[in-house]
């Protein structure tokens, strides 16, 4: 790995109509720098922007995804305020412009901090069994503000997101999937193979659908239920009146699995 650029880099993928994005520094257990952030947001941009690409994969090269931030590099931006990377497109936390796309986390060894964080921010987050979690930013004298304050609430309930947001401790897969940040444990070694598979089945499906559905459940966490519902009927007619709904039709009268084309 002596090619690897000291601050680490973005390794990218296009695997059909999946989009492999890695953290490329092992030598620093992927400890992420600002390099490393815009990379990954220049990434995520064009995983949203490309109509080929369907579903983001997010890994880890080496042997862990990530320590979390590395922060003699990103403290500068902390003290004045500021993120290390973009926000305008694509934000990384999901707090400003949010990934339309689905983006599924395959994770390993250490997921530390802004980590947990990035994958929180996504969709589905698969595990391996000897990944350890620690959201501990406490202990360095600051507090996380990439979203795992109300996230871990969302996904694991109050008394569990204050047992580990505030005793900065470490925690196991098993313990992450208990409360509901991790969606499912594979083997140690398995992870991406899984996370892949997965991103195979969503990405088979129509995707307008799939985007659509996202959109939904997102509009739920952001507005309520009163806003997700008034928005069901006219999202339901666009998808009605699409190429990749009349195939649906067509293929299940033909017996045959349809061929979307996303439009």
């Amino acid at each position: 790995m002596s090619d690897v650029h000291p601050e680490g880099s973005i390794t990218t993928e296009q695997r059909g109509h999946l989009w492999l994005m890695g953290f490329n520094r092992p030598d620093k257990y992927n400890g992420l720098s600002p390099k490393m952030l815009q990379e990954l947001t220049d990434a995520y941009i064009e995983l949203e922007n490309n109509d080929e690409l369907r579903v983001g994969i997010l890994f880890g090269h080496g042997k862990h995804f990530t320590s979390g931030l590395d922060l003699p590099l990103c403290r500068p931006f902390m003290k004045k305020g500021e993120k290390p990377f973009d926000q305008s497109v694509v934000d990384l936390y999901g707090q400003k412009n949010k990934l339309k796309k689905p983006l599924i986390t395959a994770c390993h060894g250490y997921n530390f901090t802004a980590g947990i964080e990035i994958a929180l921010a996504g969709d589905i987050i698969i595990a391996s069994e000897n990944t350890i979690f620690s959201q501990l930013e406490p202990m360095r004298g600051i507090m996380a503000t990439g979203g795992a304050t109300f996230r871990f609430v969302e996904r694991g309930g109050w008394g569990n997101a204050m047992y580990h947001l505030l005793t900065s401790d470490r925690f196991d897969a098993n313990e992450a999937h208990r409360i509901g940040i991790v969606q499912e444990i594979t083997p140690e070694g398995n992870h991406l193979d899984r996370a892949i598979e997965l991103g195979e089945v969503i990405a088979r499906n129509a995707p307008m659908a799939v985007y659509a559905t996202k959109a939904s459940s997102m509009t739920y966490a952001m507005e309520g239920e009163k806003a997700c519902i008034a928005k069901f009927q006219s999202t339901q007619s666009g998808l009605a009146n699409s190429e990749d709904a009349e195939e649906g039709v067509n293929s299940f009268k033909e017996k045959r699995p349809p061929v979307f084309k996303g439009r």
